[in-house]
């Protein structure tokens, strides 16, 4: 395992928690190791690792791009991260706001109601 790559994986594990990065890992067969191991290296290992953000601005950001997409199945798992990178649902509904002026309020909309679903899970008072 390269040295960014062996970075990556602590990055996605302090994120996204071992359980979740376990079940991947368990998961990946053949045909996906190489899509993988680009992701653990590409946004683990130089984006989500790098000095420019904080792990708690990192977090805002990647939500408000996952909703302005509509890669909603992504956004939970990144909602859900939120209690490993320090980003409050007061953040995620700011960045929410954005994502409606900006990206559409249906995918804001839609994006809150997962984000209020989750965090209901997660035991916060939204």
């Amino acid at each position: 395992m390269t040295d960014i790559r062996k970075k990556g994986m602590a990055t996605r594990r302090e994120v996204l928690g071992n359980t979740h990065v376990d079940k991947a890992e368990r998961n990946k067969t053949s045909f996906d190791k190489p899509f993988q191991a680009m992701i653990t290296e590409s946004a683990w290992g130089h984006v989500w690792s790098s000095d420019g953000f904080t792990k708690r601005e990192r977090s805002i950001v990647t939500i408000a791009l996952l909703a302005g997409l509509g890669h909603y199945e992504e956004l939970e798992m990144h909602i859900r991260a939120t209690v490993n990178t320090g980003a409050t649902p007061d953040d995620i509904r700011e960045a929410l706001m954005h994502v409606a002026i900006y990206a559409g309020v249906p995918n804001a909309n839609h994006a809150i109601k997962i984000a209020k679903k989750v965090f209901q899970e997660m035991g916060e008072d939204c």
